[in-house]
């Protein structure tokens, strides 16, 4: 017999064994090995999938945030500009105020100037009539005192000094 040994039935030889252990080992440990090697993708794969859901989320608040910032920017834009145009606006309404104030002052200014020299006017005519009646009333007397008597005299400057008023009036 040679260095070469043939077993009467295959179950006998030491190789199957070696081989049906090798295949059982693989399927028991390899089961596990495989379901551990998948749980460790998967949570991978979730992990992964978590960050890109969260990154997804991130840029849509930003987004948002921005938006919100753009909006906030113009309105606060359109608020100035109102702002501006209601100072406009005042200033305006002041200034046309003012300038109406100041015609206003310079016609009461000028209403009484003219009152003034109204009232000049007439106390310089009153003066004038004054002397006038006087210079008349003495010129009479003198003219009567050559005249006439002094009775005659006193009835005459009676009569002048009572028609004065009218003789005024008529001036």
């Amino acid at each position: 017999m040679g260095g070469h040994h043939e077993y009467a039935h295959f179950w006998l030889d030491p190789k199957f064994w070696v081989a049906v252990s090798f295949i059982a080992f693989l399927v028991f440990f390899g089961r596990k090995a495989w379901a551990a090697l998948t749980a460790v993708l998967d949570a991978r794969a979730a992990r992964i999938r978590a960050e890109l859901d969260e990154a997804q989320r991130l840029r849509a608040e930003a987004e948002a945030m921005r938006k919100q910032a753009e909006a906030e920017r113009a309105a606060a834009m359109k608020e100035a500009e109102e702002l501006l145009a209601r100072a406009r606006a005042e200033a305006e309404r002041v200034a046309q105020a003012a300038a109406a104030e100041a015609e206003a002052s310079a016609r009461r200014r000028e209403r009484m100037a003219l009152d003034r020299i109204a009232a000049a006017e007439a106390g310089a005519i009153a003066d004038v009539r004054n002397a006038a009646a006087e210079i008349a009333v003495t010129a009479a007397r003198e003219v009567l005192a050559g005249n006439v008597d002094a009775q005659a005299d006193a009835a005459l400057i009676d009569r002048a000094v009572a028609d004065l008023p009218r003789a005024l009036r008529a001036a």
